[in-house]
Formats: C-alpha cells, sequence, structure tokens
C-alpha cells in the first residue's frame, strides 16, 4: 500500500513538473486593465438595481397599503392561519405588478432601453426616469407629509410637483401610504369587531360565560365574509383607491 502511495505521488510531481516547465517555455502575455470594460456598466447596473428591488418595491410602489390592508383582514377575522401570510404576500405582490406594470413599462422604454443601447448615461437615464417616478407618487402623497419634510431642510417651498426630489417626495409618500392603509385598515376590522361584540354580550346573556366568544363569532364572520364576496370587495376597493 505505502508503494502504491509512493509511485501514484512521484508520477504526479513528474507531472506537474513537465507541466510547469512547457508553460514557462511559452511566451506569456498577460494584460491587466484597471478600466471596466463598457460592456460590463450595465451589468452592473442592472444587478446594483436587483439588489435595491425590495427597498423600492416597500417604499415606491402600492405594495406596503395592499399588505397592511391584508393584515388588518386577517386580524379582523380571527383566523390564525388561513390564509397564510404567504399567500397574501403574493397576492399582493401580484396585485402590484398588476398596477406598477404601466409605470414600469414607461420608464423601462424612456431610461432603460436608451441606457442599455448607449444611448444615455446613468445621470441621463436617471433624469429621465425621475418625471416618470414623481408623476406616480406625487398624486398619492398628501401636502402634509410633504410640509413636514420641507420643514425640516432648507430647500424653498415648491411652487409645482415637478420641483418636489425624490429625497423628499419617496418618504412623504411612504407616510401617506400608512395613513391611508391604516383607515382602510380600520374600515375592515370595524364590522368583525362588532360581530365580536354581539357575539360576546350575548353569550353573556346567556349566562355562557365559559364559552370562548371567537368560537362563536369566527363563523358569522366567515359567513358574512363569504356573503358578501368579501375578497372581491377588498381587492376592488384597494386597487380603485391606487388607481385615483
Amino acid at each position: 500500500m505505502l508503494s502504491r502511495l509512493t509511485t501514484i505521488l512521484g508520477v504526479s510531481l513528474a507531472s506537474l513538473s513537465y507541466a510547469t516547465t512547457v508553460w514557462a517555455a511559452e511566451p506569456q502575455t498577460v494584460t491587466l486593465s484597471t478600466e471596466p470594460s463598457p460592456s460590463m456598466i450595465p451589468l452592473v447596473v442592472i444587478f446594483g438595481l436587483m439588489s435595491l428591488l425590495p427597498a423600492l418595491v416597500l417604499t415606491t410602489t402600492c405594495f406596503t397599503r395592499f399588505v397592511i390592508v391584508f393584515s388588518f383582514l386577517k386580524t379582523g377575522l380571527g383566523t390564525q392561519g388561513a390564509p397564510p401570510n404567504q399567500v397574501l404576500v403574493g397576492l399582493a405582490l401580484f396585485m402590484t405588478a398588476f398596477v406598477m406594470a404601466p409605470v414600469a413599462t414607461e420608464m423601462y422604454e424612456k431610461a432603460g432601453n436608451p441606457y442599455m443601447q448607449g444611448a444615455l448615461d446613468e445621470a441621463g437615464a436617471y433624469a429621465a426616469a425621475e418625471p416618470i417616478a414623481r408623476e406616480w407618487l406625487m398624486p398619492r402623497t398628501r401636502p402634509e407629509d410633504l410640509a413636514l419634510f420641507y420643514d425640516y431642510t432648507s430647500d424653498p417651498r415648491p411652487h409645482t410637483a415637478d420641483d418636489v426630489p425624490l429625497r423628499i417626495a419617496v418618504p412623504a409618500y411612504i407616510l401617506s401610504e400608512l395613513r391611508t392603509a391604516f383607515q382602510m385598515g380600520l374600515l375592515v376590522l370595524l364590522p368583525f369587531l362588532v360581530i365580536d361584540l354581539v357575539a360576546a354580550t350575548v353569550l353573556s346573556s346567556l349566562g355562557m360565560v365559559m364559552l370562548p366568544p371567537t368560537l362563536v363569532s369566527l363563523p358569522i364572520k366567515l359567513l358574512v365574509f363569504v356573503m358578501a364576496d368579501g375578497w372581491n370587495v377588498l381587492v376592488m376597493s384597494l386597487l380603485r383607491g391606487v388607481a385615483t
């Protein structure tokens, strides 16, 4: 066994020595360039945008509103695992893609595609995409939220929506979306709260204090929600809300 291992090691060393001798005998030309290839720059930008995609979806789209309203709905129904959170997040994500598709298409046609073709540089692509993003953000942002951020900056107050930079428009938009989402969530939550109170009152009046009210109110809430075609009504309300 030891002799076989020695033979294999000797053959390997001989082969390595021969390969090194042949490689050293041939002229080697290695060119090192410190400048990135022009074809690699768009790829770097694309990968950078992909790493920022979750943050962009959360802060510049209607995804946050959808997820919060669905969370209020699940809390109002009182169901622990139905529907699963993954299903609600998936529904919110595809609804967001449905709503944001025209905006994304316009940004790609006016900024992304010209940049990939080399007609625009990074600054030109940003300048072309910024008005499109602002056109989506500003109509859905409250003036009070904009004023909040302008109060803590030295920038002059804008005369038109085109004068608002994205560094102010984006956080103001997020605040407006959170407020709208909580308003819609409260409207969704109140009917289920009323059913819970009625069930608890009826059980207390009957002296059935040992019976959990949620055990009685859950089927009633589900029945009311299904009979009212709640999913259709809720999704329709969300889509109409972001369309304005």
